[in-house]
């Protein structure tokens, strides 16, 4: 059986290229649990996750050979699963973002990790509530970025546009949720 361990995802992905199913089981190793975390941000649903990354896996191996090994793969992969994620969303007429908070919570500050269980949930609904509030491109920004630690190249090539927009979306995303939080908060 061949070691993959020293090996990147770029080399694993030109092995299974070559029809190396064993390369492909590693890809599918390496990325099933972080794939089935970020659809499951866009579906919020575990099942609808899983299924959308099972199909990701298998039109990943059919296209495989359109793959350019020179780029970097974790974006490639990513948005067939953006893809898959967006077309489930599609056939449920809705967008929305389910949030791993005990994940998300720590990169709010210290503060907020050492709060008690009830205030966590109280924080979690809020910001749950915050995000429902804002725009699908928006909250699509932010879970790429804080939650599955996307670059702005990355994003933008998952989301097809602009390394720019990605800057400027995080920016209006960031203003927007303070601003919602500040319209909660006069009530």
């Amino acid at each position: 059986m061949p070691d993959f361990k020293d090996k990147t995802d770029e080399e694993v992905a030109r092995m299974a290229q070559g029809q190396d199913l064993l390369a492909f089981g590693e890809i599918v190793s390496r990325y099933e649990e972080k794939l089935v975390r970020y659809a499951k941000n866009i579906l919020n649903s575990n099942q609808d996750a899983q299924d959308a990354v099972q199909e990701s896996f298998l039109k990943a191996y059919r296209f495989l050979k359109d793959y350019d090994s020179s780029r970097r793969f974790s974006p490639w992969i990513y948005r067939i699963v953006h893809n898959q994620a967006i077309n489930y969303v599609k056939t449920r007429k809705s967008w929305l973002v389910f949030v791993d908070w005990d994940e998300f919570l720590p990169s709010f500050g210290s503060s907020v990790a050492q709060n008690s269980p009830s205030e966590k949930i109280d924080i979690k609904s809020d910001v749950q509530n915050y995000l429902s509030k804002m725009e699908a491109k928006y909250k699509e920004v932010l879970v790429l970025y804080y939650m599955e630690d996307m670059s702005y190249g990355d994003i933008a090539d998952i989301l097809k546009i602009p390394t720019s927009t990605v800057g400027v979306r995080l920016k209006r995303a960031r203003d927007k949720m303070i601003k919602i939080i500040k319209e909660d908060g006069a009530r």
